[in-house]
Order: C-alpha cells, then sequence, then structure tokens
C-alpha cells in the first residue's frame, strides 16, 4: 500500500537513481564536497565500544547522560569478551554510561519468584528524575512490585509509595507532561480494575480513567506532544467496541477513540511494534510488523495535526523500533525486499536504516548486525543520549554481531569522528577507439556517506589526472566513467583509483592496464551505433566489475569467480568469459523496469558443448547475490535445451502462457555463436548466426522492475523445455541489450563483422609452456619443479617460462601479446609489488634450474605484473609485441623478477586444472 500520490524520491536515492542512468554528468561533477557524513545522515556507521549483556535487549532509555538497558538477561561484559567471560551480574536491568558504554554501577535486579522475568519498556518523567520500568517481574531487588516500578535516577533506587499491580506484562510506556503514567501489554487489570490491554496511573500509582478497551495486546503508545491524545499500537482489531486495527488515536482522559483506522490501512495479518514523535516535522511514527508478502512491515509517516498519512514505507522486514534525530528517521528490523517502493529486490536482510522524515527513500547510513538469538529479529530498541560534546545512538536487541565483529545485544554509534573508509574502487580499462582510454569503475560502498569523492592517477603518478564524485547505496553502486583523451596508440597505460569520504580515503585500487589503440573495433562500433544500452565485452582479467562499454553505464557484477579472459573470443581484440554451469553467473548492478510492450533486442553470444542447456541471458526481478538469490518471477530469456536447441521465451502479463521460440537445430557443437533475441510491435523474432529462425506476433511481456543476468538464474518448470540446468557452461562473449527491436539488416551485419571465431581477418594464437621452474636464494641448489611459480626480491625468487612461439600467419604481424596466469591458493600468493617480465638470454633446463645456475636475463622489460593481491584470482599482463616480434618462429623463454619483499606465487604448468596453467596469448593482424 502507498501514501495518496506520488512518492518523492529525493537526497541520496535520487541522486543515486541519476547516476545509475549512466555515465558521469556535468552535474554530478560539480556536485558539493563530500562529508564525513552525507547529509542528513547524523551518526557514523562505526560501531563504538560498548559492554554486551548475555540476553536480549528489549528496552533502551536515556537521562542525563546515563543509558538504561531492560530485557531478558543475567549479566553484563565488557566489549571483545567472549560469552560466560569477565562477566558482572546484572538481572534484566543495567546502566551505562552514554559516552563510554561501560556500566555506571546502578544495579537494580528485576526477579519472578517463578517463571522468567524480563524488562520490555522503560519511560521517563518530563524532568528526567524519574525512570519508569514495565515487565514481566514481581520483585526489584526483593521488593515487592508488579508489572511497572518507579525508579530516582539520581539515585538508582525505588521510589517508594508507587505500586500498581498489573496483571500480566508491560510492554509499553509514556509519561504525559502532567506525570500520568501510560501503559499497554498483555494486561487486563490494573490495581484490581479491568483496563484491558491498556491503562495509565497517575504519577502516585492510582488507576487513572484512561480506558481504550483493545481486544488484544499492546505493543507500543506514545503520547502527543500537546497532551491531548496517547497514539497507540499493537496486535488489536477494535478499540472501544468499534473497528481499529493495530494502531488507534485515543482521547489522553477518557480513551475513547480520536481517530480509527480501519480497511485495510493496517493489514489484518500486521501489528504495530513502536510509535514515536518528532514535534519539528509535526509528525509521528509508525513501525510494522507482519506476515506475508503482502502484509505492512515497514513505516508509516502520520501528522500530528490531522492524524493522516504522510507516507508510507512498504518494505519487508518486520520494524521493531524507531527513533527520529535532527530530521532522521533511524529503524531496527531485518529490512529484506523494497521492491515494491522501487528499491532493492529481496535479499541478505539489513537491520539498521535511516530515511528522511520527509521522505521514505533509503539514506546511505548501513552498519548491521545479525538476526541473533530469540526469534531472531536483530534490533529491538533505540534510544539517543547526549554526553561529554557527543550524541549517541543506542541499539539493543538479540544480535550477537555488529560490523561482523563479534557484539552481544548492545552497541552504539556517535555523530562524530567518522573513522571508515569507503571500499576499494573495482576498475576496469579499456581502449575503445584511437586517441582514448576509457577508465571505468563500480562506484565504492561506504556505510554513513553515499557521496563520494574519486581521484584517477594514471602511470603511478601521485597526482590525479581526474577528480569526480558519484552517490551510491549498497543496492545500487551506478558504474562510473572517465575517458582519458591523452594517449599515444601503442602505448601501455596503467590507473588506479581512491575513493574518499572527505575524512577518510580508500587505498589505492590494483593497477588496471591497457594499451592504446590505433583504431576502434568495427563490431563494436556497429553495437553502439545501433543503439546497445548495456553492453559487456567480458575483457576484465578478474575481479567482480563487468564494465559496460555503452553510454548506459549498466555495470555488471561477476559472481563466484568465473573464468576470465577466456580465448579464442567471439570478436576480435577481445576476451570472452567462461561459466561453470553451476553457480557463476554476471547480474546488472542497475534496476531496469519494463512496461509491456516496450521494445528491445538481447543479442549475445555463446560456445558450449553442453548436454544439460542453460539459461544464456534474460531478465528478472531479482539480483544476483552471495547468499543465492534468484528471482521469483523471469522473462526474456535465451536459454539452451539439453539437446543444445535455442529457445526464446517471454511470460505473457502475470498470466501462465510463455510463447516461445525454439530452434530445430542444435547449437552445443562447441563453435562460436551468436544469438539475438527481438520483441516489438510485430511480434518476437529469434536469429541465429545473422539468420532469422523463428517468430510469432506476440508483442507483449511482463511488466516489473527487473536486472538483467546472464549465466543462470531461476526457471520455473512451466518454461517449454525446461533444461536440466538452469544455469550455462561455457563460453560468453559481447552481450548487449537494446532498447529496440533490432532489424534483419543489424543483426546480420553484427554477425558477418565478428567473423568467429578470432575476428575478421586476425588470428588468435594461446600457448602453454614447454617448462616452467623457479628458483631460490634461500636454497641456492635446490631445483623446484612443481605446480607453483614465485618471483620475490629480497630472499629471491625467480620463475621461467619456455614457450614454442609460432611463426607469424601469411601476410601477418604480431600486434598484441598478453602473458594469462592465476594466482595460487597459498594464503600468500597474492602480491602488492610490481612484477616484471623480461626475457631470458642464457640457457635453462626445467628439471635441473637452481638460484646458483640460473640463467642470465635481459634487461628489457616486456610487462609489468601490478595489482595482484587476491590469492586463487586470474590476471594477465599486457607484453611489448614489437619487443616478441624478433622471437616469432623460436623457442622462447621469460622470467618473473622483482625487486620487492612481497612475493608473488602463480600456478604453474604443472597444476592438474588447465586452466589454471600460464598462457602466452598472441594476436597477429595484417600489417
Amino acid at each position: 500500500m502507498r501514501a495518496p500520490g506520488r512518492l518523492r524520491r529525493s537526497g541520496v536515492y535520487a541522486a543515486v537513481l541519476a547516476l545509475a542512468a549512466g555515465a558521469l554528468t556535468t552535474s554530478a561533477a560539480t556536485a558539493p564536497p563530500a562529508a564525513a557524513l552525507t547529509p542528513p545522515v547524523g551518526f557514523t556507521a562505526d560501531n563504538l565500544t560498548t559492554y554486551q549483556t548475555n540476553g536480549i535487549v528489549w528496552a533502551l532509555a536515556e537521562a542525563n547522560g546515563v543509558v538504561y538497558a531492560g530485557g531478558t538477561f543475567t549479566n553484563v561484559r565488557p566489549a571483545g569478551a567472549p560469552a560466560g567471560s569477565s562477566t558482572t551480574p546484572a538481572v534484566n536491568f543495567a546502566a551505562f554510561n552514554a559516552a563510554t558504554g561501560a556500566p555506571t554501577g546502578c544495579s537494580l535486579s528485576f526477579t519472578r519468584s517463578s517463571g522468567t522475568a524480563t524488562v520490555r519498556a522503560f519511560a521517563l518523567s518530563p524532568d528526567k528524575s524519574t525512570l519508569y520500568a514495565g515487565g514481566y517481574f514481581n520483585a526489584v531487588n526483593g521488593t515487592a512490585a508488579n508489572g511497572l516500578v518507579a525508579i530516582n535516577t539520581a539515585t538508582c533506587s525505588l521510589r517508594s509509595g508507587f505500586a500498581p499491580n498489573f496483571g500480566a506484562t508491560v510492554r509499553a510506556l509514556d509519561v504525559a507532561a502532567n506525570g500520568t503514567v501510560y501503559a499497554g501489554g498483555d494486561f487486563q487489570t490494573v490495581g484490581g480494575q479491568t483496563r484491558r490491554f491498556f491503562g495509565a496511573v497517575t504519577a502516585a500509582g492510582a488507576v487513572t480513567a484512561w480506558n481504550p478497551d483493545a481486544d488484544d495486546p499492546g505493543r507500543t503508545l506514545k503520547v502527543t506532544p500537546d497532551g491531548r491524545n496517547v497514539l497507540i499500537g499493537g496486535d488489536f482489531f477494535t478499540v472501544g467496541g468499534a473497528d481499529s486495527h493495530a494502531l488507534a488515536v485515543t482521547d489522553a482522559g477518557s480513551g475513547a477513540l480520536t481517530r480509527a483506522y480501519t480497511g485495510n490501512f493496517i493489514p489484518s495479518t500486521a501489528v504495530i511494534k513502536d510509535i514515536v514523535t518528532d514535534t519539528a516535522s509535526d509528525g509521528w511514527y509508525v513501525a510494522g510488523e507482519g506476515t506475508g508478502g503482502g502484509s505492512f512491515d515497514g513505516r508509516l509517516a502520520m501528522r500530528l495535526g490531522t492524524f493522516d498519512q504522510r507516507w508510507r514505507d512498504t518494505c519487508q522486514g518486520a520494524t521493531q523500533t524507531l527513533r527520529v534525530y535532527r530530521g532522521v528517521l533511524y529503524a531496527g528490523s531485518h529490512v529484506h525486499d523494497c521492491s515494491t517502493m522501487g528499491g532493492f529486490p529481496n535479499q541478505v536482510r539489513k537491520h539498521l536504516t535511516a530515511q528522511s522524515v520527509d521522505d521514505p527513500a533509503m539514506l546511505g547510513w548501513l552498519p548491521d548486525t545479525n538476526d541473533g538469538i530469540g526469534e531472531p529479529v536483530g534490533p529491538r530498541a533505540l534510544t539517543v543520549s547526549s554526553r561529554d560534546g557527543r550524541d549517541f545512538l543506542w541499539v539493543g536487541g538479540e544480535f550477537t554481531t555488529v560490523n561482523g565483529v563479534a557484539q552481544q545485544s548492545l552497541t552504539r554509534f556517535a555523530n562524530t569522528p567518522d573513522t571508515g573508509a569507503p571500499s576499494v574502487p573495482a576498475v576496469s580499462v579499456s581502449a575503445p577507439r584511437a586517441g582514448e582510454v576509457k577508465v571505468s569503475w563500480r562506484s565504492s560502498l561506504d556505510l554513513d556517506d553515499s557521496l563520494l569523492t574519486y581521484r584517477i592517477y594514471r602511470d603511478g603518478g601521485s597526482t590525479p589526472v581526474y577528480t569526480t564524485q558519484g552517490s551510491s547505496l549498497f543496492f545500487s553502486r551506478p558504474q562510473l566513467t572517465f575517458t582519458d583523451t591523452d594517449v599515444v596508440a601503442g602505448r601501455t597505460y596503467s590507473y588506479r583509483i581512491t575513493a574518499s569520504d572527505g575524512t577518510n580515503t580508500s587505498a589505492l585500487s590494483a593497477a588496471a592496464s591497457v594499451t592504446a589503440a590505433a583504431s576502434a573495433s568495427p563490431y563494436q562500433e556497429r553495437v553502439l551505433a545501433d543503439g546497445a544500452n548495456l553492453y559487456w565485452r567480458y575483457d576484465e582479467a578478474g575481479g567482480a566489475f563487468a564494465a559496460d562499454a555503452s553510454a548506459g553505464g549498466d555495470g555488471g557484477v561477476y559472481m563466484n569467480v568465473p573464468t576470465y579472459r577466456s580465448t579464442p573470443a567471439a570478436v576480435a581484440g577481445s576476451a570472452a568469459l567462461s561459466l561453470n554451469g553451476t553457480d557463476e553467473y554476471v547480474y546488472s548492478d542497475r534496476m531496469h523496469h519494463y512496461t509491456s510492450p516496450t521494445p528491445y533486442s538481447v543479442e549475445t553470444w555463446f560456445r558450449t558443448n553442453t548436454t544439460r542447456g542453460g539459461r544464456i541471458v534474460g531478465y528478472g526481478n531479482n539480483i544476483g547475490t552471495a547468499q543465492g538469490h534468484t528471482s521469483s518471477i523471469s522473462d526474456k530469456l535465451v536459454y539452451m535445451t539439453d539437446d543444445g536447441r535455442l529457445a526464446f521465451g517471454v511470460q505473457v502479463g502475470s498470466t501462465s502462457s510463455r510463447p516461445t521460440l525454439t530452434t530445430t537445430a542444435s547449437y552445443n557443437d562447441n563453435t562460436w555463436h551468436h544469438v539475438v533475441a527481438t520483441q516489438g510491435p510485430s511480434g518476437m523474432r529469434l536469429y541465429v548466426d545473422g539468420v532469422a529462425v523463428g517468430s510469432n506476433t506476440t508483442a507483449g511481456n511482463r511488466s516489473y522492475n527487473g536486472y538483467w543476468r546472464v549465466g543462470g538464474d531461476a526457471m520455473p518448470t512451466a518454461w517449454p523445455n525446461r533444461p536440466t540446468s538452469t544455469y550455462f557452461a561455457g563460453q560468453v562473449d559481447e552481450t548487449a541489450v537494446y532498447p529496440s527491436a533490432l532489424t534483419a539488416a543489424q543483426v546480420a551485419a553484427h554477425h558477418a563483422l565478428a567473423d568467429t571465431p578470432s575476428g575478421p581477418g586476425d588470428t588468435t594464437v594461446t600457448l602453454t609452456p614447454d617448462d616452467d621452474a623457479y628458483v631460490n636464494s634461500v636454497a641456492p641448489n635446490t631445483n623446484y619443479n612443481d605446480n607453483q611459480l614465485a618471483s620475490r626480491g629480497s630472499t629471491a625468487y625467480l620463475s621461467y617460462l619456455r614457450f614454442t612461439v609460432p611463426a607469424a600467419p601469411a601476410g601477418q604481424v604480431l600486434k598484441g601479446a598478453r602473458l594469462m596466469f592465476r594466482t595460487s591458493s597459498d594464503s600468500t600468493a597474492g602480491s602488492s609489488d610490481s612484477h616484471t617480465v623480461v626475457p631470458v638470454t642464457g640457457t635453462w633446463t626445467e628439471s635441473a634450474v637452481t638460484y646458483n645456475t640460473r640463467p642470465s636475463l635481459s634487461s628489457t622489460v616486456l610487462g609489468t605484473i601490478t595489482g595482484a593481491t587476491s590469492v586463487s584470482t586470474d590476471h594477465s599482463v599486457e607484453l611489448n609485441a614489437p619487443a616478441l616480434g624478433g622471437a616469432l618462429g623460436s623457442v622462447y623463454s621469460l622470467a618473473l623478477t622483482s625487486s620487492g619483499t612481497d612475493s608473488l606465487r602463480i600456478w604453474s604448468s604443472e597444476v592438474s586444472t588447465a586452466a589454471y596453467r600460464p598462457q602466452l596469448v598472441l594476436t597477429f593482424g595484417a600489417e
């Protein structure tokens, strides 16, 4: 359900969506300087050292720089202490210094003679001299007390004479300016008088006339700032006998209904867990917890003056607690699906979020806990406190980790300082045409800063050649792009990027290198000219980022480390991507919306010999994640059947109809094939290898927000000839999506330009070493001929590789050379140092070479390896092709050397997995 009218997307979310639409715009490049916290966020995402409890914290309150925690626990312990160690008794109640996170010494024990005692609610008197604590207990420090007590905050002692008697658990409390204490919970009597689930007592403890008379438990309540009404929330369906489910406004004196909420305003499957007010925004805010996809799990923003709805957050994820701080609504929940709001689809849970009080769009504040013990749902309570010149947001609940580190049930965040740096940018470089190097990167993530500043450094320089800004959120990390036009054809350039929030700066990205081209790829230029707004060429040497070569800026994410830079590729000058058919795929990092019957085209090259079929490319309503989330809605699919036939299908609306075109021929013959699927006003068309092979008149498909995926996603059994595997085993190359239905002539032209398998006129040769070995100065007489090679400067390692290099094909010359390798699984395999590739001028043999008999080396540097910092990762280095030209038609040796202290370890030709062995890739073309 949405509020009347149209939801506005303002602030961070709007900026992210704008950048997601393409490369950086002028407005983005001239945005205000990034700050340590992106306004209006008021707290950092850096959790502070805080004592822990050994059970659930249900309630928090603050007074005079002291934070009180109530719940179901028996002790507290320091941050970092494992459960059961260094404990201090604290029976369901503890008090902490807001600025240090350490106990204050205030100790009260809430117990029961039978059953499990718990503290569930706190409220402060207007002058903060009295803390009211409610729950399920019948004694405090041995003094009889049934469900509600008053605590003197100055002395940490019970206030004598205050002894109301609640018949069951008190779950909610608030105090009016006149001292009246309002309560909600499971009780049906107060002081012997009938008060079903809501009741109130005076500051002296006498029962008042306030009697909403609900039919089910109360979970939360709040006195309006003017004192005239009490906002109540819970499980109830009636108040005073009148319909008003889960939410109502009652008169502060009598409890009579001031405003009921009927119909499906709060679905019958939802309850209300928290209510807070904020006079600055004339608002009150409501937290919902529901069951099922059509329920209410998010937040409501309501008006204090009229009690009408201002906006509604329909994310799924059981909101438990809310607090407002300087115009921002902070929430504890386990939000996991905001697709009904145009946000992120179902994925891993997030437990702490923020949004403006004026707009439901998510802000860039995302520290996180886990679900923890109990139900489990994570955070249960929030409060804000000030002390020693800083403000603190305290979080209590049932979690056992905070930001990935062990911390149980309590944590806190401050308004300053921000110490967390953004993530390192993931960079891809290409040379798309003469005089250009294109540097693309996936925008970084900072848990409290959505607007970041990026600086690009070239060739190891200390002064950036380009500086820009961009916004991102965890579910939308747009591709950003810089085109370097100060380049010379044939020269190799390397680039590194940092991300900064204005205070903290990430490490430099791994160096990404490319040789400037003398001309553009004819295939690429035709794809771009025909309007592709997503174009993945799969030329990355490793990492998780798939650059979009189009102006659409729709970068992709590689999942589960596919095999990069497979050869031969479908198109000259490009590499291909190998997928294992089990869990490897690529997904779009940007949400799209297709409204039927908007035309589109999907194009890709593939090569396979699978007999299990698979989903080659398609559209679905979920992104891919490490948690394995797949789409519940899919269409616009190109897939292969078990017998190698190709199919193109759509879903018509939300019906079960899935019109599908299927070829009669099979294409699992392990050669490259070109497939294009189009849909427009005239219907569906399927082309294979430049020729139309099927068509129908279906112009409609399903309208929804979604993401493109290559290599795999869910496929319901309703799809015709559904393959055994929904993941594709084989190679893919040159995937493109267009906002139009390509014509037959355009499709034929694309196929002709590729001239598979290696491109128009070019020849690609991939060589593995005839011999390889390494030597070690610490063991100068030992020969190392095993499944790894190594390079290091101090206590030196050197490696040698020998190749039989063919002569150039007739009429062609060596145009490019690249050494490809994979770092080993050894924990020290990655290296932060650079390593050079040089010719070997002396003689050596694989079985006998040692450090003392090592061959002499040339001073010529053929290429430099940088950024190979990760283990079990594919990398490559461009080599100086002209320098290698003289080795054609001979046996030729290369060496890996370094002057640094950090060793590099790579798999050798002896490793059992062929795909991990080193490769020398040579590209020949016309003179």
